[in-house]
């Protein structure tokens, strides 16, 4: 088995005590556990999104700083709707986000239990296989202020029961036309214990099993059998599982996998672990983030209806499209620890998040020159053909990271935002007549403006050689300083300026005749041709780098290379959205 490693971030450094933490603390303490288990257990019919990162931190987190075992197991009951595609995609999310699991476990390794210990329900009169359809379970099922009412199939005989449920596992019966359901209490205030169904007739092919069954349990049943199975100590999950506690305990405490182990037999001979205890349940809340969605159904159809460009569109909330953006892993686990865990349903803002990629990203990333809105700039009183090449430093905060050497000729690029024809008050950049500090070399003065019309086509200069670093007018003030590339040496490269993918704080609220789909931000995306120094388009697939005034960045992991540099805009050196 492997233990789940340790990031080397910040964050993992400093001890949490929230509350789950403070109860594993005590069951150790206590002697109830001599070893903590936890599992992370995603359905494998999505990719993952930025919300299940506080719960695989969570899980992962407790595993490491306890040293304890965690799983990783795709509760894979609804073949319908799932894939391979989720299972590797969410492998890899879990193993890009710094964590490795005890075992990979599937809830479809553990059918013929969960089938037997319906089997063990039905013989103890505690089950029973019911003809409603679903539009009359949910009639019968009654409301919040009203009972249920008793299913008419309710008091079918314990043999009849069997003999029907053996039918359904041999395929005889149509979709849908029977389901197994807990004998349970139609009149409990707790809907969830209204006699749920436990198996459904469904005839489709599963992933992992083919077409072996004919039946699959539903997920509230074999949710919490996979963690008394696999031993699980503390059954992490988020607040709308806790009116469900109840019903995973009458499961787990019927079938009692723990006093019974014929029922497990055929996973110990499958080479199986099987440590099957009673898992204790513990609830946290979920992560809520303004300007987006996390539906798994709106993401989808965000896909499906092509306001995407895919699942890691570095605009959406899945951890594929926050990787591809460009989004650090520590960040990730830095805003899980930001977030903090409790019982509190509460709304974080999304500058939360920037802020943390911005402070991993300022610590990480490497400097570089680009220019996204080029305007030349010729300096006059150097040569026709003038080159040199000047040192900078790739990080002003930490001289471990060396320097580098960028070209510097006559013509350069500089962002047309740091010229001005008519400035505002204000304005410390380039104007008419004005004066400019050139990032590391010198002061400039605008002597002349080239225009093609309204266009400004050239701005031409004249530098003060003496007020470079080190020369006697290296002192010399002057308010502004604005950086700039090399027209001959620079490289082109496609910059994608990302920004949020809403444009309201909360899309998901419909009012006025709108949905999210109505709110989607169209400045979210805008695609320019910039140019970087060289050494940045050297800069490999996922490297983050800040490009200095513009923003932090990364090399995009899919279409980026060498010969043909694209740069992904993470996030902006300031909150631009608390003006807004």
């Amino acid at each position: 088995m492997t233990l789940t490693p340790a990031p080397t971030d910040a964050a993992a450094a400093t001890e949490k005590n929230d509350f789950i933490r403070q109860i594993v603390r005590e069951d150790l303490a206590s002697g109830k556990h001599a070893a903590v288990r936890t599992r992370f257990p995603p359905e494998p019919n999505g990719y993952l999104h930025i919300g299940h990162a506080k719960s695989i931190c969570l899980n992962f987190g407790i595993g490491r700083e306890f040293g304890g075992l965690v799983n990783l197991r795709f509760d894979d009951t609804n073949p319908a709707k799932e894939d391979p595609e989720y299972v590797e995609a969410i492998k890899e999310d879990v193993r890009w986000l710094g964590f490795e699991w005890a075992e990979l476990r599937h809830a479809s390794d553990y059918f013929e239990v969960f089938y037997r210990g319906a089997v063990k329900l039905v013989e103890q009169g505690l089950a029973y296989v019911c003809d409603l359809n679903a539009e009359q379970v949910r009639e019968y099922r009654g409301t919040l202020t009203e009972p249920g009412r008793n299913s008419p199939f309710r008091e079918r005989s314990i043999e009849e029961n069997l003999d029907l449920f053996r039918r359904m596992r041999a395929g005889e019966f149509a979709d849908g036309s029977r389901t197994l359901r807990a004998k349970i209490d139609m009149a409990s205030g707790n809907i969830n214990l209204r006699d749920p169904a436990i198996y459904r007739i469904k005839k489709v092919a599963h992933q992992n099993t083919g077409d072996a069954w004919p039946i699959y349990p539903m997920y509230d049943y074999a949710h919490c059998l996979s963690d008394a199975l696999e031993g699980i100590t503390h059954s992490l999950c988020t607040l709308e599982f806790e009116d469900h506690r109840p019903l995973y305990d009458w499961f787990v405490d019927r079938v009692d996998l723990a006093g019974d182990p014929a029922l497990y037999q055929p996973l110990v001979d499958a080479g199986f672990a099987v440590p099957a205890a009673k898992p204790r349940q513990i609830e946290f809340s979920r992560l809520n983030i303004n300007f987006t969605v996390m539906s798994k159904r709106k993401l989808l159809a965000l896909v499906q209806e092509g306001l995407v460009a895919g699942w890691d569109d570095p605009r959406m909330p899945t951890l594929q499209g926050l990787r591809r953006r460009g989004t650090p892993a520590a960040a990730l686990r830095l805003f899980s620890d930001r977030v903090g865990i409790s019982k509190q349903n509460s709304l974080i803002d999304f500058s939360v998040l920037e802020g943390c990629i911005r402070e991993v990203m300022d610590a990480a990333a490497p400097r570089r020159l680009a220019v996204v809105n080029p305007v030349k700039l010729v300096l006059t009183n150097l040569p026709e053909g003038h080159a040199e090449t000047l040192r900078f430093p790739n990080h002003p905060k930490d001289a471990s990271f060396g320097d580098r050497e960028v070209p510097f000729s006559r013509e350069l690029w500089i962002e047309r935002e740091d010229f001005m024809e008519v400035p505002p008050k204000g304005f410390h950049r380039l104007v008419p007549g004005g004066e400019v500090r050139l990032r590391g070399v010198g002061i400039v003065r605008c002597e002349d403006v080239v225009k093609s019309g309204d266009d400004i086509t050239e701005l031409r200069c004249t530098l003060d050689p003496l007020t470079r670093t080190g020369m006697e007018g290296a002192d010399r003030k002057v308010k502004g300083t604005i950086h700039w590339v090399s027209a001959a040496h620079a490289l082109p490269a496609e910059v994608r300026l990302y920004d949020r993918l809403f444009n309201v704080p909360d899309p998901d609220r419909d009012e006025d005749g709108k949905t999210y789909r109505d709110h989607l931000n169209p400045e979210s995306v805008r695609v320019v041709q910039a140019y970087v120094e060289p050494s940045a388009a050297q800069l490999p697939a996922e490297a983050g780098v800040q490009f200095e005034r513009l923003g932090f960045f990364t090399a995009d992991r899919r279409d980026h290379a060498p010969g043909r540099p694209v740069f992904n805009r993470t996030v902006t050196l300031r909150d631009t959205w608390a003006k807004k």
